[in-house]
């Protein structure tokens, strides 16, 4: 196969052993660890060594569940999991290049703590975080906080008007959340920091602002008390499966993570957002979209198909996932991403099914044949996440407005 138009981007979504719920049980899960510093500190820089633009790490507000819309009772799974944004804040020190992309639920936290917490992982990264941000409908997670209530539903009932009005309603309040977020990291001014020994200024107050922001979900005057991040606004990102979210990454986000199922689907998404990008008044920035897949990958595509049967059969059922799940060698998982490039997608966040056997053989087998093809770097090129996705760093909304 001919190689890329242009180079891919390449990013690993990590979750506790792995992605299959049976991925503990492999001989390389290390399942005593995954509650430890140095767990994630090697998964993180394994992906930097495979020199890709950036890891996520999964979290939520409720317990990991095998029903999407309620508790379970399963005792054979992993449960239990640490706060991605402190996960990330440990290991970006000890990286120098990929990007730190934890998960932060909107619908239960204040924007204006994520915003403080993202700034600071900025600094600490020099320039490498990001979020994505998430919502929950759940009534068990509700439960967590006593502040509001959701109404019972099934994934059966997702298609239903009263689902679908409280979906958007979520969906609305992430992108006043994200509004604010960014407003925040706006609130101080590049030079708003003076820090003159000889005259006692530390500060320049009039390079402080108030974001003001008056919404449904939020009222918000800042400014922030960290200062304005060096990446000036990290990076957003958000999971989306329809319209309404589709919505929300084209109006909020820098990058948005899709599930195509075949490159004619890939190609309908990324018309679907890019037609969003436009009505929101964005066509000219820079937004990716990437492909989320699963992955089982072997050098042999039997052993591949093997290895999923048999987490299949001690999970005791098939898996199942919101993205395709790919079952294979790297060389066929490269021709496939590929063939996924030319629908539009510039890039993919790929779910390792055993983080321990997966992600190793995304760095050390998919990363060279896609390097051989010329479709991925041979070095990083940039010292920040934004500067690593093209993306250049944005004046201040504030700076610009006082000038």
């Amino acid at each position: 196969m001919s190689s890329s138009p242009s180079p891919l981007h390449l990013a690993v979504a990590l979750d506790g052993a792995g992605w299959h719920p049976a991925a503990w049980r492999e001989p390389v899960a290390r399942p005593r660890e995954l509650l430890t510093a140095a767990y994630w500190t090697d998964l993180v820089t394994e992906a930097e060594r495979g020199l890709l633009d950036f890891v996520t790490i999964e979290d939520a507000l409720g317990l990991q569940s095998s029903s999407f819309t309620e508790p379970d009772g399963r005792t054979d799974q992993v449960r239990g999991r640490l706060d991605a944004v402190l996960i990330a804040a440990r290991v970006a020190p000890l990286t120098r290049h990929i990007g730190v992309v934890p998960t932060v639920v909107a619908t239960h936290t204040e924007p204006f703590h994520i915003s403080k917490a993202i700034a600071t992982l900025d600094y600490v990264s020099t320039g490498r975080a990001g979020l994505r941000v998430q919502i929950t409908a759940r009534q068990n997670e509700a439960a967590h906080f006593g502040r509001r209530t959701f109404p019972p539903f099934r994934i059966e009932d997702y298609d239903t008007p009263a689902v679908q009005e409280v979906v958007a309603d979520a969906f609305n309040e992430a992108a006043d959340y994200v509004e604010v977020v960014r407003r925040l990291w706006d609130s101080w001014e590049d030079d708003a920091e003076i820090r003159d020994v000889a005259t006692g200024r530390f500060i320049d107050r009039d390079k402080l602002h108030y974001i003001d922001f008056e919404g449904r979900h939020f009222s918000v005057k800042g400014p922030s008390i960290t200062p304005r991040p060096p990446q000036g606004q990290p990076l957003v990102s958000a999971l989306a499966h329809a319209t309404i979210p589709y919505r929300l990454v084209a109006q909020a986000a820098d990058i948005g993570y899709v599930t195509p199922h075949d490159a004619g689907r890939a190609r309908a998404i990324v018309e679907e957002i890019r037609a969003e990008q436009t009505a929101a008044g964005r066509a000219d920035e820079t937004l990716h979209v990437f492909g989320d897949l699963v992955v089982f990958l072997d050098h042999d595509p039997a052993e591949a198909a093997a290895r999923r049967e048999r987490l299949d059969a001690r999970a005791g059922y098939p898996y199942t996932s919101d993205a395709p799940i790919f079952t294979g060698t790297p060389a066929q998982l490269a021709d496939l991403l590929q063939e996924l490039q030319s629908s539009g997608l510039s890039g993919f966040r790929l779910r390792p099914a055993v983080a321990g056997h997966d992600l190793p053989a995304i760095t050390q087998g998919l990363v060279p044949e896609l390097q051989r093809r010329g479709a991925f770097r041979r070095a990083y090129e940039a010292d920040t996440l934004r500067g690593l996705l093209g993306l250049s760093r944005p004046a201040n909304r504030y700076a610009a407005a006082t000038a």
